[in-house]
């Protein structure tokens, strides 16, 4: 099997683009935006001068370290994509997708992460092994992403749910008590800790936002890849019960959320709003956040960041806590099916994925 080094077999082609201000986005057009955000559409815009022409193409978030392949013409979203065509003019641009996707790239924070991506090397088999390849790991990401919607619906359920029995958070006619975040919650923010303490080892997961996207952790928080003793964390435990998301860089337009459902260490780069229990239940909290923008909270500098000013003043309502628990029982009973559906795409789907990765992209 052909080892290539990736500056051998990609060139940046992200000039050739044409970039749409965030401003100028559409929700409907003729033609789509692709940013470095999750989504795979950032936008539309119906401009047609400028639009990239030359797919399928390879587009890289150079903050947010997101792959995604792009067969339909294209305009840019905002600074931080990187446009890649394959020097090989015969390239499955499929292949490339999930080996790029399996490369390891370090996290380093709201940085530029590109320089990293240039120093990998890519296993590059024939052709018919490449086809082979694509063919079966498009019939696992078809499934994962079946799996996945099926999620989204209880998500939907539960939100559904959230607005028949609460009505909408921001009505300001609620008939409910009225209070903002800092009067019933509390604010906490994590901690850096040094390299060679960040997994020690111990009983606390030392949460990082790159943990939030793991499968063990979707909608709840219950491991991480890194562990650190009591001693170590200390006061800076967030408690069972704590509404998580990113405070800082590019990850806050993923807009993640996610309740802990045991005491973690976070690092620096993570918020927690802790309920007041006498008044207001985490299930509650963490359904009133899923329905906030974070997008709409950050302070607009260069470097996006979320501070306890911009969380405090947030209105919320208290309906009566034997309420708020009974919304907390329904989502005990849709989480039981959820459950089931996260362990099939985390056991199942996954080590499927990784069998044909692994023999195809990291021998």
């Amino acid at each position: 099997m052909l080892i290539q080094k990736f500056t051998t077999l990609f060139k940046d082609v992200t000039r050739q683009g044409t970039k749409i201000p965030k401003e100028e986005y559409l929700t409907h057009g003729k033609n789509i935006i692709i940013d470095q955000g999750q989504d795979i559409i950032a936008g539309y815009t119906n401009c047609e001068d400028g639009i990239f022409k030359k797919i399928p193409a390879i587009v890289f978030g150079d903050h947010t370290r997101i792959i995604k392949y792009v067969d339909t013409p294209f305009f840019l979203g905002a600074d931080g994509v990187k446009v890649l065509k394959c020097t090989d003019k015969n390239a499955n641009y499929r292949y490339l997708y999930y080996a790029l996707k399996n490369a390891h790239i370090p996290n380093t924070g709201y940085n530029r992460h590109f320089k990293w991506l240039k120093e990998i090397t890519i296993n590059y088999p024939d052709k018919n092994r490449q086809n082979d390849i694509v063919n079966i790991l498009d019939k696992l990401e078809y499934i994962i992403k079946m799996k996945s919607q099926e999620l989204d619906k209880f998500d939907e359920l539960i939100k559904a749910r959230f607005v028949e029995m609460f009505g909408d958070p921001q009505d300001s006619k609620s008939k409910w008590k009225k209070s903002t975040i800092e009067k019933c919650c509390t604010l906490k923010s994590g901690k850096t800790l040094p390299r060679n303490i960040e997994n020690e080892g111990g009983n606390i997961p030392y949460v990082k936002v790159k943990d939030m996207n793991s499968l063990e952790n979707t909608t709840y928080i219950t491991t991480s890849t890194r562990f650190v003793s009591d001693k170590t964390a200390n006061k800076s435990i967030f408690p069972v019960g704590t509404v998580i998301f990113p405070k800082r860089g590019g990850a806050i337009g993923t807009n993640k959320k996610r309740l802990t459902k045991v005491p973690i260490c976070a690092d620096l780069n993570i918020m927690g709003v802790i309920p007041d229990n006498t008044r207001i239940s985490s299930y509650y909290l963490f359904e009133y956040f899923n329905m906030v923008d974070l997008n709409t909270l950050n302070n607009g500098s260069s470097v996006p960041q979320i501070n306890n000013k911009d969380i405090n003043p947030l209105n919320i309502n208290i309906p009566p806590l034997s309420l708020q628990n009974e919304f907390a029982n329904f989502v005990h009973q849709v989480d039981k099916s959820k459950f089931e559906n996260i362990v099939y795409l985390n056991k199942t789907l996954s080590s499927k994925i990784l069998s044909q990765l692994g023999d195809a992209i990291r021998d």
